[in-house]
């Protein structure tokens, strides 16, 4: 029974989400399972993957083929990294510390360069929102600075009006009275 690790594929139209499996060569693709081995999720940035590495180990040195994209999957978590130091120590090359030890040390490494890509997505997304209140800020002052002219100009005009209708309502008021001593 040939065996794969694979992805299957979860998660709704547009938005997928994938478990990480061992499942047989000959089964459908969303279908029967051996073994759930992680998930791994594109939608966020960068990618979040859960992965039981020594469960990956296990059924790499049984024989499972990865696919491609597990492949690199399991290469990006270290699992492949981990199979071949375990080779090594079967073969006497490696004693179990030294193995423990390099896995260990590739694994800080590359939780630096994870943790490096995502302050630097954290300080792009902060720039770029800066530079949208700024260019924000910069759009509402200059339609304050368009709308202020044409203020004043109605406000000279709403004066204009109330100047002439007081004396309009002047002039009407003392004319009756004029009009009532005649």
């Amino acid at each position: 029974m040939p065996v794969k690790i694979r992805l299957q594929r979860h998660g709704k139209k547009g938005k997928p989400f994938y478990w990480i499996v061992a499942a047989d060569a000959r089964s459908k693709r969303d279908g029967k399972y051996l073994e759930k081995l992680g998930t791994y999720n594109p939608n966020t940035n960068p990618a979040s993957i859960d992965l039981n590495v020594d469960g990956a180990v296990t059924w790499l040195q049984n024989g499972a083929q990865p696919t491609d994209t597990a492949k690199a999957i399991l290469s990006y978590k270290g699992a492949l990294l981990k199979n071949h130091l375990v080779g090594g120590v079967r073969k006497g090359a490696l004693t179990e510390e030294q193995a423990e030890a390099k896995f260990t040390a590739w694994l800080d490494e590359k939780a630096g360069k994870v943790g490096a890509k995502t302050d630097g997505l954290a300080k792009a997304q902060a720039e770029a929102k800066a530079k949208a209140l700024e260019a924000e800020k910069a759009a509402n002052e200059a339609r304050i600075a368009a709308a202020v002219p044409v203020a004043e100009e109605v406000a000279e005009e709403e004066v204009e009006a109330v100047v002439e209708e007081t004396a309009e309502a002047t002039t009407e008021e003392a004319a009756p009275e004029v009009k009532e001593e005649e």
